[in-house]
């Protein structure tokens, strides 16, 4: 089943009008809403980072149909996996079979502030796996008692959990990370915008050999990956929208290391838009936008969340319920 979903840009809205997004992705035909879970935003001015799991229970209660969750949130260092897995039990007893959680190993830019020491790749690995094996075996058994390299319990149970279990998602970027979500998780997130070989050589082979080496069968797993799209039939508001989100287009050597939204507004405003396109599908006309969409089905993800950079998230919304999803639902 192909999906096609809507991605709640939480740093870039109030949690009010970003709840209301949500809501009419579901009434204009949207399949999910997804949200990030930031505590601190890629900019200073004009940022948001509202909390996910307070605003996803808002969600939850004001929509009936669409899929809900997190890409991602970090289970990590400002929650205890403990808490994680009590509080998505809780949200996928409120929204029985639409609640998803989506994880991944982090950000500085959200835990530094806090006063964490930022590990290396290795060690945020690592605990990431912890994390997630630790949250599974708390949804799965009574009294838990788990020793970890990293993390804790001693009869430790989550009192109120749902029918249908909660599926958990692991993002992912490089090969380990994806190797891990094809052997134990439930679904895998990336994002769009980089080389077709990372996706078609790297990424979606490391799933299917992590899938196999588990015995499992890549068909059950949800592939899905955020397409960063900026359509509207003006072709300059389009390419002009995404410099708000100039962070992306910043490399690693750029990025890393910078835990302040205001140095990362700095760097990221001085790209001329030239390159902050780069990392979006922008386009006015609707062929050529869904033919260049269409090339993520191809390479074999099945379920597309579009995040869109312009402030207008309700003409966003009604333009490619009205011009794009039908050809692409044709398309799937």
């Amino acid at each position: 089943m192909i999906r096609f979903g809507y991605k709640a840009s939480a740093e870039q809205f109030a949690p009010a009008e970003l709840l209301r997004y949500g809501q009419l992705a579901e009434e204009l035909g949207f399949d999910s809403v997804f949200t990030s879970d930031h505590l601190q935003p890629w900019r200073h001015d004009g940022g948001h980072a509202p909390a996910a799991l307070p605003w996803l229970g808002a969600l939850a209660a004001r929509t009936e149909r669409v899929l809900i969750g997190t890409s991602v949130l970090t289970p990590t260092f400002r929650y205890h996996p403990a808490v994680v897995a009590q509080a998505f039990a809780t949200l996928g007893c409120l929204a029985p079979g639409r609640v998803v959680l989506g994880v991944g190993s982090g950000e500085s830019l959200n835990e530094v502030p806090l006063g964490i020491e930022w590990p290396d790749g290795k060690e945020r690995f690592a605990r990431l796996k912890e994390s997630v094996q630790l949250i599974q075996k708390l949804w799965s058994e009574d009294r838990v008692t788990f020793a970890g390299q990293y993390y804790r319990t001693e009869n430790a149970t989550i009192y109120d959990k749902p029918e249908t279990q909660v599926p958990i998602y692991i993002g992912a970027s490089g090969p380990a990370a994806t190797r891990l979500a094809g052997r134990i998780a439930d679904g895998f997130i990336t994002t769009s915008g980089k080389g077709r070989e990372l996706y078609t050589d790297t990424l979606l082979p490391a799933v299917r050999e992590g899938a196999e080496k588990a015995g499992r069968n890549l068909d059950d797993l949800d592939l899905m990956i955020e397409v960063k799209v900026s359509f509207d039939e003006d072709m300059e508001r389009a390419r002009n929208d995404t410099h708000f989100w100039g962070a992306l287009a910043l490399s690693p050597e750029e990025k890393t290391g910078v835990e302040d939204p205001l140095e990362m507004q700095r760097r990221a405003d001085a790209l001329p838009v030239e390159r902050t396109v780069t990392r979006w599908i922008c386009s006015s006309d609707p062929d050529e936008h869904c033919e260049r969409v269409e090339e993520y089905l191809d390479m074999g993800f099945k379920h597309l969340v579009f995040h869109a950079p312009g402030p207008d998230q309700e003409r966003f919304l009604r333009l490619y319920a009205d011009q794009i999803l039908p050809s692409l639902r044709n398309r799937g």
